[in-house]
């Protein structure tokens, strides 16, 4: 059970990350696949979170060891959230207010610097998340070396 348990908690984190890993690349196919990248995101860490607050329990970790991980994988779903629900909305304002089509207006265009700057913020968002999710991994990892 134990082992079940812990390859379920691996593989909520695995999915997240490697969602946050590839999509530069799927991004640059579809704006829209982001959405369903933060659905994953969103489910993976709910189910991280909810195996980290029950392995105590379970004798699968000690409960110290897992406050680390709970705290950074509840920023990855908060960062996960507001990029989601306010960054990704507000570009598509500003592309829609653009004519459509960011890549063809001029770069003086208001909507268009505005449109930049959430981008490059997003980026900044999504990096952070990855950078958290890598150090819960770690953090993890060092959970299984202290196992009550």
């Amino acid at each position: 059970m134990k082992t079940l348990l812990r390859t379920l908690l691996y593989l909520a984190l695995i999915v997240w990350l490697g969602a946050e890993i590839f999509f530069p690349v799927v991004a640059a196919i579809t704006f829209m696949l982001l959405r369903i990248l933060h659905g994953m995101g969103f489910v993976s860490g709910m189910i991280a979170l909810a195996l980290l607050a029950l392995a105590p329990a379970w004798g699968i970790y000690k409960p110290r060891a897992v406050l680390p991980p709970m705290g950074l994988v509840v920023l990855m779903i908060v960062l996960t959230a507001f990029s989601q629900f306010v960054i990704i909305p507000t570009m598509e304002r500003d592309r829609i207010a653009a004519g459509g089509a960011i890549d063809t207006t001029d770069a003086a265009n208001p909507n268009t610097i505005d449109f930049n700057k959430l981008h490059n913020r997003s980026e900044t968002v999504e990096e952070a998340i990855l950078l958290f999710g890598l150090v819960t991994v770690i953090l993890v990892a060092k959970a299984e070396t202290s196992r009550v």
